[in-house]
């Protein structure tokens, strides 16, 4: 006789919450949600709804990034990070990266820049997990774009950077 299970002991695995990812990614029920979808270490759904800066914000980086720097680039990029499953607002990979991973969803090893576009909802606490997340999982670098103020804060494994070290201009980025 199996045991019945009432209640979810510990965490999931990074391996069942990003099967957990993939099957709601491919549920039609959630197909018109008005927020992304992240999951937390328990596969619990978390939503951020975005306002039109935020995705406007969005596609200027992702031009930008590939413009400048080739590979790809991706707005909501799934990254299977520990313990949590994160979505990162902009991420950019290089042609080397996407030689490995391709079009895995969720992404077990983090693009080489991932950025979070931040939102008056967002905590900095909130927005400096993810950016660390984002890191020990492989990003070499993780920013936070500011787009009220128009600033971005660049960080990478040892800590905070005083920019980018990617050939970027991101001057027009707010124009």
């Amino acid at each position: 006789m199996s045991a019945i299970v009432e209640v979810m002991e510990q965490p999931l695995s990074r391996e069942a919450l990003a099967q957990r990812f993939r099957d709601l990614c491919e549920d039609p029920r959630f197909a018109n949600l008005p927020g992304k979808i992240e999951l937390d270490a328990w596969g619990r759904i978390i939503m951020s709804p975005a306002n039109n800066q935020h995705g406007l914000v969005q596609a200027r980086l992702v031009e930008l990034l590939r413009r400048s720097l080739g590979g790809a680039a991706f707005v909501e990029a799934s990254i299977s990070t520990n313990p949590d499953l994160r979505v990162a607002d902009v991420a950019w990979a290089s042609d080397e990266f996407m030689r490995a991973h391709g079009q895995e969803t969720p992404f077990v090893v983090a693009p080489e820049i991932c950025i979070e576009v931040a939102l008056p909802s967002n905590s900095a606490r909130e927005l400096h997990e993810k950016l660390a997340a984002y890191l020990a999982v492989g990003a070499t670098e993780a920013w936070i774009v500011y787009p009220r103020t128009k600033r971005i804060e660049f960080f990478g494994a040892a800590g905070p950077l005083p920019r980018t070290e990617f050939a970027l201009e991101l001057d027009r980025l707010f124009d």
